[in-house]
């Protein structure tokens, strides 16, 4: 199975509140900030962040340009680039999100800012970090299921690296176990990894379970089965058991794609056929 790893991913907070900037004109908001959504809009982003600063620094407390300042910053970060100006402009991203926080607005803006904030975190692979809001949003709001696939993908991150190092330093082929290639590198892989592998199966299966067709969530499962077959150290049984458990989700995946392609398939011939006649 080809597996899309879809990481770094725009999230639904995010998509709401771009959303939200296209109807801010009628909102009431200050004249700083309408002139800051309309750059933002035509993607003049270094026109939006003078107009969304300004608006911020007329009312400290404005929540909405708070937001709209942190979108606009964390619309200009590039993940990966390492230059001073690029990380400034993460780190501006996070003040706003982190200031939306201390001001305890309405949950959903509270919500927002801590998915942004754990996003940027995401995108710079502090993963302790990012685990820790993407945490927060879960008791903000526990239906959510993509942060919790997000703490699943993080967790999967975590272990494979580690131990598919240990592996390649070892010359263990794909399919042989590592504690019979090195029992005692598998004993300091489940000692290192255990934990983080018991919560990425829980808050990937909690993310399942609040989203039944969720095929990504469904894909890193059976990756993170797989990363606890490779250090059931002492326990062949409870391996095999693991790589069953692994392909069942593989198939489930593939199935759930299959039935979403269909849907999607179906949806677009109802709409050709509705379409007007030219």
């Amino acid at each position: 199975m080809r597996l899309r790893h879809r990481f770094y991913f725009l999230p639904a907070c995010l998509i709401a509140l771009l959303s939200s900037i296209a109807g801010a004109q009628s909102s009431g908001s200050n004249a700083e900030l309408n002139l800051g959504v309309q750059a933002y809009k035509h993607a003049k982003w270094e026109e939006a962040i003078d107009h969304f600063e300004r608006a911020v620094a007329q009312d400290a407390g404005n929540v909405r340009a708070r937001l709209y300042l942190g979108t606009a910053y964390a619309q200009q970060y590039v993940p990966g680039v390492d230059t001073a100006d690029n990380n400034e402009m993460g780190e501006r991203a996070l003040e706003q999100y982190k200031k939306v926080i201390e001001l305890a607005p309405p949950k959903a803006d509270t919500l927002s800012a801590v998915k942004s904030v754990a996003y940027l975190y995401l995108q710079k692979k502090k993963f302790d970090d990012a685990k820790e809001y993407y945490r927060k949003a879960t008791e903000l709001d526990p239906e959510d299921p993509e942060s919790y696939y997000s703490i699943g993908v993080i967790d999967w991150t975590e272990t494979y690296q580690p131990r598919q190092e240990e592996r390649a330093n070892l010359g263990i082929k794909p399919d042989e176990a590592l504690s019979a290639k090195n029992p005692q590198v598998c004993d300091m892989l489940r000692a290192k990894n255990w934990v983080t592998i018991q919560e990425g199966i829980e808050d990937l299966n909690k993310a399942i379970q609040l989203r039944p067709d969720y095929d990504d969530a469904m894909a890193y499962l059976n990756l993170m089965y797989r990363e606890r077959a490779d250090v059931q150290c002492d326990d062949p049984a409870a391996r095999e058991a693991d790589l069953q458990t692994a392909d069942v989700w593989v198939d489930k995946t593939m199935a759930t794609k299959k039935v979403k392609a269909a849907k999607a398939a179906e949806l677009e011939k109802q709409l050709s056929r509705a379409a007007p006649k030219q």
